[in-house]
């Protein structure tokens, strides 16, 4: 893991920490600007923004109409004319309609100009299940953005992760996608517990530092050691997966991809080799979602040292249920009969 920079900390859950990183690049940087509906005034319908146009006014901080085409291609022309625009698409369901100008504009725009133009914009969105949010409010469409060439895509599973992350998306000169795992906005994960999952590390128990600092994209974190299982995760199931691995006493390598593209590789496949047995989680659907590029990475890389087939545990090929979200959400019960399974072979 990072070591934490030298400065003041301060607890604070993923909201805290993804405004504190807002703020920190708005003051620093006279070109960040924060755009998308009801980002302004009312501060985001998670709170991600609040307080800070009345900060920094309505020239950095601003609201648009309800149109994710236009938000998204206004933010491409800003960052072909030198800003650094961080727009807001309320909910991941609803990136769909400013998918052109994320795919056609923004990936493209500096090979297409030769170098002569960029587009760094940060596109921050919420994701996925967990709050009953049904089909229209929990997609995890996050392997869409990875089959893009020219767009980094970003994952974060802890406040600290958060605001480092964010902060070096914002200054990255490529379009960077950043979903926002809206199950642990607000605070522990509980998962399928009716108690709270104790803290796995600094990182989680969410001491962030108040001012600023990096995490380098492309890079995992194992956030827990082992030698018998390599667990390959990101986002809410990373928590999922601590817990199982507490609770049980397993002998396993949790990594936190936080990045899937660029994608640390290196680490995976060290980890594979190491322990010969591969379990890939997502909330996603299962058919063609990250966890089978991973899957197919590992063959490649890693196939003789394989002691088990590699396995996945994901979400369904069905529209996000409501009253059946936790059925359909991967938790700790899918999770051991996986590890039980890989385990055997």
């Amino acid at each position: 893991m990072s070591d934490m920079p030298d400065s003041p900390v301060k607890t604070m859950n993923m909201i805290d920490a993804i405004n504190s990183a807002l703020d920190v690049m708005l003051e620093r940087d006279d070109d960040v600007v924060i755009l998308g509906e009801d980002v302004g005034y009312f501060g985001g319908v998670f709170r991600a923004t609040a307080h800070l146009q009345e900060k920094y006014g309505k020239r950095r901080v601003f609201d648009t109409p309800i149109s994710e085409n236009g938000i998204l291609g206004a933010a491409v022309g800003m960052g072909a004319y030198g800003l650094r625009p961080v727009p807001e698409i309320q909910f991941a369901d609803y990136i769909y309609p400013g998918l052109d100008q994320i795919v056609s504009e923004a990936a493209r725009m500096r090979y297409r100009s030769a170098g002569d133009f960029i587009s760094p914009m940060t596109i921050r969105t919420p994701f996925g299940g967990g709050i009953f949010g049904g089909q229209t409010h929990s997609q995890s469409p996050e392997s869409l953005f990875t089959h893009m060439s020219g767009v980094k895509t970003i994952i974060p599973a802890t406040p600290y992760d958060a605001k480092g992350l964010l902060i070096s998306a914002i200054e990255d000169n490529d379009p960077v996608i950043f979903f926002e795992p809206k199950r642990i906005y607000n605070g522990p994960f509980t998962g399928y517990y009716d108690r709270p999952v104790e803290p796995w590390s600094k990182h989680a128990a969410s001491q962030v530092p108040e001012g600023y600092y990096k995490i380098p994209l492309g890079k995992a974190d194992v956030v827990h050691e082992g030698e018998g299982l390599t667990i390959l995760t990101y986002g809410t199931m990373v928590h999922v997966a601590m817990a199982v691995v507490n609770e049980h006493g397993i002998d396993a390598d949790v990594i936190d991809l936080r990045t899937l593209l660029p994608l640390d590789i290196e680490t995976i496949e060290e980890s594979v080799k190491k322990t010969g047995r591969c379990l890939i989680v997502h909330e996603a659907t299962r058919t063609s979602g990250f966890g089978a590029e991973l899957a197919a990475l590992v063959s490649e890389r890693c196939f003789y040292h394989l002691e088990a087939p590699i396995e996945r545990v994901t979400g369904f090929d069905t529209p996000y249920p409501h009253s059946l979200e936790w059925a359909y959400f991967p938790g700790p019960v899918r999770l051991t009969t996986a590890i039980e399974k890989i385990m055997k072979d």
